[in-house]
This record gives structure tokens, C-alpha cells and sequence, in this order.
């Protein structure tokens, strides 16, 4: 005990050894600036107590003289009556940040303000231990911040440099720091653009990072606080309100900047000229007959361009026609070509750029042809170069304008080819899935070039209503004059799988072929053949282009139809059991049809209908919103043959019953790899699970092996029970077991002695006797009662009760049956006269034989040790002789 308390007082003293007060402020001296806000921060810490600690500011001219009351967080009358006033004005305060933290805070700074500040708490620890105060110097300096920028020119050019000239001064009384920023101001809104100090390290804005990096920005130090930041390549982003910012800092102890004053001032409005406002283009021929053309001619069409500070500017030319690039002349002098058409590859003529003079772009088109004619604009972008040029000659450009010329249109005249088309079906399909195949003649051909060819292309229109839609025409695919076939956007996948095919079977005739046609070719057919010739460039260009008259498709369309039949495998007439459907599906007008199966069930006719499970197309199954998580074990639904399903449910209960049904849809593809198209649905009959519950019957009785037993034995009495009917398993059945017992034979007055509920947990009543009892589960069925020491107060009528509990398989849920009782045994204690005087009567004899034995061994002891030192004394004959005498 004494070692216990010796331990938990060495720790208590390790504990209290262990907290140190400490109380910190800023660290100092702190320079700050007449009339600005000046902020000391104070923290204790390692500290005992409450959370809250309070703090008391003092003021000193000198570290060891007389302190003067500033402020306090508890007392409110604690400040000197020469600072009562500041504080009740809120010119000096103290905030509290955290429990342990607080910050004096004075609003405006005077030259009286500097000194020494201290910062106390008062001790709520148990062992005086630490600092419980700190001071910190407060230098107070007068503000000689000055900012005087000169005032920029008020509009500049676009590409021009501006320069920015600001001078930022101050009296150098204690060591304090420099910075300058320039800013740009639009609306509400201003942006740093470039900071130069403290340290003397250049920190510039988000916008004009890369400006800087790349010397469009530079910083231009002078004598005397001037500095100048120098702007290159103005754009119309740049102009605005520019401000000059000088900002006065202190390096503190802790390698910590702080800002002790800024001003700030407006240098001036600057506005950026735009250059599209003077950018000017033109287009001219040299003559009005060049506008005029036969193909093989060449075309020549002039660009001029004018603007203010031309020089200054990067052309980028290009030529359009119908608003399609030709060539392009970049800011570099690169051409750069389009050889695009309608925005499909191919070739139009050959053209030529070239600069002929300080602003004049000349265009050259040789060998036109019909592709080249249209309407021609000169567009002009105008660069300028942001940032000075990289080791690689590179710089970042920005175009500040962009302009077109008015459109001068060229005419390209040209004899077109004469021909006829006859378009006529070769295979014409009766139902749906037969093949069809169209096939396009082209005759009395004229005008046609030598090395000329033919192309097609194929329209499809749909008849009225068809997919429940308004009639509408689709291309289903073209051969130009190269043989390229370019299908259609609604056709790719079936040409591409076969499904489809286009071709020319002969220079003149061309064909369409369905392999499977679907309802969804019905309609309006027609081809249109285009003639291609050879140009002067060796490019093929469409010459003429002729439609033929529409061809009707159309079958007598058989709907499918579907039958689905569903019949019982397996009945159920108890919980528990197996269910099992099968659906079988009959067809008609399907080819190669997939199904998916819903199984579906409700309770009564009318009530709500439920989704058990459902299988795709595809074999993919699902549960439906109606199965229990549970049992989704229990649920199995299988394709067993081509047109078969079977649907499987163990376990059946009672919330089972009802009505059961599939509900079949016939999906079918046009090709591999398509998805499914939904062709009918049916359901079938319906099937229906009804069955009763007849739960299991119980027995109980009770014996006893002994009915008479002897002090001090222990007696036992069985209790069993035993099932009939459907019988659940051992697991899905468990028993309420009681004991009564009374002392009188047929007594009505019964007392609980033992029970054990169903969870196996046993409850033992108080009783009057000494012995003990205790229960023991033999097996599922038997309980035995054990009463161990028994005495003559046990003696009495005993009878148990049970109350049987079992899983039904019907409702899956545990079912309390009818409570049984057993009949009644009685026990006898009996107490036997000649074995309880058995001992005593030993025990008095023993006792008896040993005090005899005693007595005699000490008698004899004794009367030794008395008796063998004793001597004998004669007697004297004189006396005898007297007596003889007388």
C-alpha cells in the first residue's frame, strides 16, 4: 500500500514539475507610423487552471520605470485615468483571438504611444512556475511617405510603348523599406501589374507574368525614389486609369515584412487606338473581261491594304473563295495552301501569292476550272508582337485587327454532258427479310470527254407514317468519280458489315443490293449519276449531274405475333417447397428472334403486379424491385431450351401465394453486332400458388429415476418433449423450459424455481432451502432438472412447463406455439434414526475410552513419581515395651 502511494505522489510531482507558465508577445522593437493602426499580439501557454486566461497590458517609457495601466480583459475600470478616454472611445482595445490569446489593438498611433508594452496574467496555476509576463518595444515614427508620379499621355497608339514614371520617397529615421506598384484600374476593378521591394525582388501581377518574362514589361530603377515601368506594344486591354503605389515596411525580428503605411495615386487616363479603325482592304482586276473565264484560262486579282503605322503591323494575307480559304500568306511570308473541296480532300487549280509592292498582294489562279468559280474576298489580319524575340528569333503575337474586302465575283463557263437514266428494280422482295436489288442504266450519252467517268448516289425516301413519322428522305451512299464510296450517315453500319453493297457492274450501270430488307426500306428509290472529267490541272471535277425518276419498294408487311403458354412443373401444397413455371414461346413471321422475359406476380386479381426477374436478350438477369435481398438465393431463372424458360422459387411461404406469369418480348437484329429492335410482346396464363400452413404438434412429460433419495444426494428430474406433423428442422426449433415445484401433494399453491428461455439463458428464483439446482439440456428435446445437496425442504410436488418455438417455413419468421405442462412427480427426502446416531454414538464411546485410558496412565504416572523416595523409620521398641507394660 505504502509502494501505491509513494508512486501516484511522484507522479503528481512529475505533473506539476512539468508546466511552466510561458507568456509571449510579438517580437519587437515593432516601427510603426504616426496616425496608422498598430496590433500586439500576447499568448501564455503551459498553463494550469481554466481555459480562459485574462491579461493586463502596462506601459513603460523605459524598461525599469514606473508602469502605466492600459487595459484589461476582466476589470474595466483597470486603465489609467490618462487612457480611460482612448479606451472608452475604442481607440485602444484589446481582442481576444483564443482562450490564450489576445491582441492589443490601438487605431491610430501617437508619438506618445512609444515605449515598452507589457503583457501580465495574472497566475491561476498551483505551483508559482514560468513567466507570467512579457514586453515588447513600440517605436513611433512620423509619417514622411510621399508619392508623386507624372502624368502618362493621355492616347498612344496601338503598338506603341508607354512609359510610367513614379517617385516614392520617404525620411529615413529608423530602418525602414521601400516598394513601388503600378496598377491598372477599369471600372470598379484594379490589377496589379508590377511590384518592385521591398527586398528589392520584382513580384508582378497573374495577367502580366508572361508580359514581364518576356521583356514587354520592364522596370527601369532612377535616382532619388524614381522609377519607371515601361509598357511595350500597347493593345486596347491595356488601356485604363494607371496608379503609382509606394508602400512603407519594417523587417521585424523573425525574418517577418510588415507593411506600416501606403498611399496610393492616380497617374492618369491612358486610351489605345485601335487598328482596325484605319485598316483598309481592297480587291481589283486588272481588267473587268479577267472576271469572265473559260476553264484552262488563268485568273489574277490584285489586294491592297492601308493603315496608320503600317510599318509597325505583321500582315497575314489570304484569299477566300465562297468563304473558303485558298492560300495564305503568314506574318512570316509562308504560303500556305488549301487544297481542300467543300471540305473534302481533292485539288483545285494551281494558285500562286505573291507581294508585289509595300501593301499589294497578288493572287494568280492558273488553268480554272468550273471549282474555281465564285465570289472572292482579300482578308487581312494584323499582327503586333507582344514581348522581345527568344534566342530563337520567336516572339508571342497578338492580332489586333481583322478585315475582308467587298467580294468580286468569277465566272467559269463550261459545255456539260447530255445523257438519260432508266432506273428499275432486279430483285423485288415479297416480305420482309428477302433481298432487293435496284439497278441504275445510264444511255444516250453526249458531251462526254475522253477519260470522263460517272458517279452515283442513292436516295431513300420513306413512305408516310412510317415509324411513326413524317415522310423524309435519307442518302444512302455515292460513288464519285474515283470510286470512293462515302455512305450515308443512317447506312455506314449495314454497308460497312455487308448488309448493304454499292457497285458498278459496268461502265454505264450501277446497283443497289439489300441482302435482308426491312420494313424500314420501304419508300421512294432514286439515283443520280454525275459525269467527272479531267481537267487542265489532270483533277477530276463534276461536269453535270442528272436524277432519275423515283421507283416505289414496297411488300405486304406480315406482322409477327407471339404466343406464350406457361404450366406448372413442380406444386406446392406445403411452406417450404419448391415452385417451379415453364414458359414456352410460339412464333410466327420472326426471323432469328431474341426474348426477354419478365416474371411477374400479384396477390389477388386486381392488386398491384410485381417484377420478380427479368432476363434480356443478351442472358442478362436482374432482380426485380419486388424480390427481398434475402432471398435472392432462393429465385432461379433459366433458358432451357430455344423457345423455353423456366423460373424456379425454394422456399416457398406464405407471402408467396398468388398468381405467377411471364411477360415475353421478341427482339430481333438486322446484323451482328447491332442492338436489339423490339418486334411484339405477349404474356402468358396465369399460374398460381396456394397452399395452408399446418404447423408441427407438441408432447410433454416428466420422470424421475428416483423418487426417494437421502440427505445430501443429489435427485433429477426429466423433463421431454416431442414433435409430430411437419416437423421443423433441430436448427429452426428451440424451446421455454420452467420448473414449479409445491410441498404439499396436489397442491394448487406453486412456486418457480428454474427456467431457461429459448436463447439458452437460465434464471435460477430464491428459494428457502440450503440445497442448489441447476438445469441440463440432454439434447433438443430433454431438460433435466438437478438438485444437488437435497434436504428435507425439497421434498414435494414438482411439474415443468416448456413453450415450443419454431421457423416456420412458410412465413420464414420464428412462431411461438401453445404453451405445454407437464404432470407431476413427487420427490421424497427421507431421514433415516439408526445412520444419523451412527456417529454420535461413535463419536461418544471413542471420547469415553480415551478419558479412561488418560486417567489411568496419569494415575499410574503419578503414583511413581510420589511414592519411590520414601524411607522407613523404625519403630522404637522402648515405646513397645511401655505399652506391653501397662
Amino acid at each position: 500500500m505504502d509502494t501505491r502511494h509513494l508512486v501516484l505522489f511522484c507522479t503528481l510531482f512529475l505533473l506539476d514539475v512539468s508546466w511552466a507558465r510561458v507568456v509571449t508577445v510579438s517580437p519587437g522593437p515593432l516601427i510603426r507610423v504616426e496616425g496608422q493602426p498598430v496590433s500586439i499580439r500576447c499568448d501564455v501557454n503551459d498553463y494550469a487552471g481554466p481555459r480562459e486566461q485574462d491579461f493586463e497590458w502596462l506601459i513603460s517609457r523605459d524598461p525599469t520605470g514606473s508602469r502605466t495601466k492600459i487595459i484589461s480583459t476582466f476589470d474595466a475600470s483597470y486603465s489609467h485615468p490618462t487612457l480611460s478616454k482612448r479606451v472608452a472611445s475604442g481607440d485602444i482595445s484589446v481582442v481576444r483571438l483564443h482562450d490564450n490569446i489576445v491582441e492589443l489593438k490601438i487605431a491610430e498611433a501617437k508619438p506618445q504611444d512609444a515605449g515598452f508594452y507589457w503583457c501580465t496574467t495574472p497566475s491561476t496555476d498551483s505551483v508559482i512556475s514560468g513567466n507570467y509576463e512579457a514586453q515588447v518595444k513600440l517605436i513611433v515614427i512620423p509619417n514622411t511617405l510621399k508619392v508623386l508620379p507624372l502624368t502618362p499621355v493621355s492616347v498612344i497608339a496601338e503598338g506603341s510603348d508607354l512609359t510610367l514614371s513614379c517617385n516614392v520617397t520617404r525620411e529615413l529615421t529608423q530602418p525602414t523599406y521601400l516598394s513601388v506598384t503600378w496598377s491598372l484600374k477599369k471600372g470598379a476593378i484594379s490589377e496589379e501589374i508590377l511590384s518592385f521591394g521591398p527586398q528589392g525582388e520584382v513580384i508582378t501581377g497573374t495577367k502580366y507574368a508572361r508580359r514581364y518574362s518576356d521583356g514587354s514589361i520592364r522596370l527601369v530603377p532612377g535616382r532619388n525614389g524614381v522609377f519607371e515601368l515601361v509598357i511595350s506594344r500597347m493593345t486596347t486591354s491595356d488601356e485604363g486609369i494607371y496608379e503609382c503605389n509606394g508602400t512603407e515596411w519594417t523587417h521585424e525580428n523573425g525574418g517577418k515584412w510588415i507593411k506600416i503605411v501606403e498611399k496610393t495615386k492616380e497617374m492618369g487616363t491612358v486610351a489605345v487606338t485601335p487598328t482596325g479603325q484605319s485598316l483598309s482592304v481592297k480587291v481589283s482586276s486588272p481588267s473587268s473581261s479577267s472576271l469572265s473565264l473559260t476553264p484552262g484560262d488563268k485568273l489574277t486579282l490584285l489586294c491592297s491594304v492601308s493603315a496608320e503605322n503600317l510599318p509597325s503591323l505583321a500582315l497575314e494575307v489570304s484569299w477566300l473563295s465562297g468563304g473558303r480559304d485558298i492560300i495564305t500568306l503568314d506574318r512570316s511570308g509562308v504560303v500556305i495552301s488549301n487544297v481542300s473541296v467543300n471540305g473534302m480532300p481533292g485539288k483545285r487549280s494551281e494558285a500562286s501569292l505573291d507581294r508585289t509592292g509595300g501593301a499589294e498582294y497578288r493572287l494568280d489562279v492558273r488553268g480554272v476550272s468550273k471549282e474555281d468559280a465564285g465570289a472572292y474576298t482579300c482578308r487581312v489580319r494584323a499582327f503586333i508582337e507582344k514581348g522581345g524575340r527568344s534566342a530563337g528569333g520567336g516572339g508571342r503575337w497578338h492580332m489586333v485587327a481583322e478585315k475582308t474586302s467587298n467580294p468580286v465575283m468569277v465566272k467559269v463557263s463550261q459545255i456539260k454532258p447530255s445523257y438519260t437514266l432508266t432506273l428499275q428494280p432486279i430483285l423485288n422482295p415479297t416480305i420482309t427479310a428477302e433481298p432487293t436489288e435496284l439497278a441504275c442504266h445510264v444511255t444516250n450519252i453526249t458531251h462526254l470527254s475522253v477519260g470522263s467517268r460517272l458517279g452515283v448516289s442513292w436516295q431513300h425516301t420513306t413512305p408516310p407514317g412510317t415509324g411513326g413519322g413524317p415522310q423524309s428522305s435519307h442518302p444512302i451512299a455515292s460513288l464519285d468519280g474515283l470510286g470512293n464510296l462515302v455512305p450515308g450517315p443512317m447506312y455506314s453500319d449495314r454497308l460497312a458489315s455487308g448488309m448493304m453493297s454499292l457497285s458498278r457492274v459496268q461502265p454505264n450501270t450501277f446497283k443497289l443490293r439489300f441482302l435482308r430488307t426491312q420494313e424500314i426500306d420501304m419508300g421512294q428509290y432514286v439515283c443520280t449519276v454525275s459525269a467527272w472529267s479531267v481537267d487542265s490541272q489532270g483533277d477530276i471535277v463534276k461536269t453535270a449531274e442528272l436524277q432519275s425518276q423515283p421507283l416505289n419498294v414496297r411488300w405486304d408487311a406480315k406482322r409477327p405475333s407471339l404466343n406464350v403458354m406457361a404450366k406448372r412443373v413442380r406444386e406446392v401444397s406445403v411452406g417450404g417447397a419448391t415452385f417451379e413455371m415453364s414458359c414456352v414461346v410460339a412464333t410466327e413471321n420472326l426471323v432469328e428472334p431474341g426474348y426477354s422475359v419478365l416474371i411477374q406476380s400479384q396477390e389477388n386479381m386486381g392488386s398491384p403486379v410485381r417484377t420478380i426477374m427479368t432476363l434480356s436478350p443478351d442472358n442478362v438477369l436482374q432482380h426485380g424491385g419486388a424480390t427481398d435481398p434475402n432471398r435472392r438465393d432462393s429465385l432461379v431463372l433459366t433458358k432451357s431450351g430455344a423457345v423455353e424458360f423456366r423460373f424456379r422459387l425454394s422456399g416457398v411461404q406464405l407471402s408467396d401465394r398468388g398468381y405467377y406469369w411471364c411477360d415475353i418480348t421478341a427482339w430481333t437484329k438486322q446484323q451482328p453486332g447491332q442492338m436489339w429492335t423490339k418486334a411484339t410482346s405477349a404474356e402468358s396464363n396465369k399460374v398460381r400458388i396456394d397452399f395452408q400452413e399446418n404447423g408441427p404438434s407438441f408432447s410433454i412429460s416428466i420422470q424421475s429415476d428416483d423418487n426417494t433419495v437421502y440427505p445430501w444426494q443429489t435427485a433429477k428430474i426429466k423433463c421431454s418433449l416431442s414433435v409430430s406433423g411437419s416437423s421443423p428442422k433441430t436448427d429452426n426449433l428451440a424451446y421455454e423450459v420452467r420448473w414449479f415445484f409445491t410441498r404439499l401433494r396436489g397442491g394448487e399453491t406453486t412456486t418457480q424455481v428454474l427456467s431457461m428461455d429459448r436463447f439458452g439463458r437460465v434464471r435460477k428464483e430464491q428459494r428457502n432451502s440450503s440445497s442448489d439446482i441447476s438445469i441440463e439440456r440432454a439434447d433438443t428435446h430433454t431438460y433435466i432438472l438437478n438438485i444437488h445437496g437435497t434436504q428435507d425442504t425439497d421434498s414435494g410436488e414438482y411439474y415443468c412447463t416448456a413453450t415450443p418455438w419454431y421457423l416456420s417455413a412458410s412465413t420464414a419468421a420464428w412462431t411461438q406455439a401453445a404453451q405445454l405442462t407437464s404432470s407431476r412427480v413427487f420427490l421424497t427426502v427421507r431421514f433415516a434414526v439408526w445412520e444419523s446416531l451412527q456417529m454420535p454414538l461413535l463419536y461418544g464411546v471413542s471420547a469415553s475410552l480415551g478419558v479412561g485410558l488418560f486417567s489411568l496412565v496419569l494415575g499410574l504416572i503419578c503414583a511413581h513419581c510420589c511414592c519411590r523416595n520414601t524411607t522407613h523409620t523404625p519403630r522404637s521398641r522402648n515405646k513397645l515395651m511401655d505399652l506391653e507394660m501397662d
